[in-house]
């Protein structure tokens, strides 16, 4: 059977944290929490469950993996993609065959971790759609966001030759193939963004799982600037010309950034 690590990006996050873990605990023992530098309480309690100490990336390549629950703490906000990026370089520095990630806000469905590590055997990146179909107790996505994800959805596929339905959905699995081609460079929400544009460069085979569509928090915000749809809408355009800018100069240099 495969290795796979499973990461939650957390940032203040204390009304969610300990009974999302507990949800995946249910299916894995593996489970890596980085705390994105948490100021409401989130790292406190995240202190009191932690099972596994911090080891060295060479200590923990160095022998087989321990299962529990390991925090690794921002000592600052650097942001969601960061966050995940420190996530591919712990499973990657583990040893681990591949990675699942999901969000820690409620709206994902940890038992739904064994399919996604099961159908990334036939593939490198496994990646939940809340559009491939309905289920009972969806919810209604704020339509902005809906609009939103529906066009840059669209912009995607038609720039780098994808058949995506949702391109910013949280939980996915990537095999260690995909973790050693992918360069995260964004620190922000746009994190998927950029993970898409070089899967693309790179071939990766993308496979989309139907995720039920949760909004537990319909006034959670982005922050900042970004709570504006039309400022959002084009830092996400910023970020995948960015992306591609980025692919088309290594490959002009002669050097294979995905690899």
């Amino acid at each position: 059977m495969p290795r796979y690590l499973t990461a939650l990006p957390v940032y203040n996050e204390a009304a969610h944290v300990l009974g999302v873990i507990d949800e995946v605990r249910k299916v894995t023992g593996h489970i890596l929490v980085v705390d994105d530098g948490s100021t409401d309480g989130t790292s406190g309690l995240l202190s009191g469950i932690v099972t596994v100490a911090n080891a060295t990336p060479e200590a923990a390549a160095a022998g087989p993996p321990v299962a529990g629950v390991r925090v690794v703490r921002h000592p600052e906000n650097r942001g969601y993609g960061a966050a995940l990026a420190t996530a591919f370089r712990e499973a990657l520095a583990g040893g681990w065959d591949g990675l699942v990630t999901i969000d820690c806000d409620g709206q994902h469905q940890p038992l739904l971790i064994p399919e996604f590590v099961d159908r990334a055997a036939r593939c490198d990146i496994v990646s939940g759609s809340r559009y491939l179909r309905r289920f009972p107790g969806d919810s209604e996505p704020p339509a902005a966001r809906r609009r939103i994800n529906a066009e840059i959805t669209a912009e995607i596929n038609r720039r780098f030759g994808l058949a995506l339905t949702d391109a910013f959905c949280g939980f996915k699995a990537y095999t260690r193939r995909a973790l050693e081609r992918l360069r995260v460079t964004e620190t922000g929400y746009a994190m998927p963004l950029e993970v898409w544009v070089q899967a693309a460069a790179a071939g990766l085979v993308i496979e989309e799982v139907p995720v039920p569509l949760l909004y537990l928090d319909l006034a959670r915000s982005f922050g900042g600037a970004l709570d504006d749809a039309a400022t959002r809408l084009a830092y996400y355009r910023g970020v995948l010309d960015r992306a591609e800018a980025a692919v088309a100069a290594s490959a002009a240099d002669g050097m294979d950034t995905t690899s």
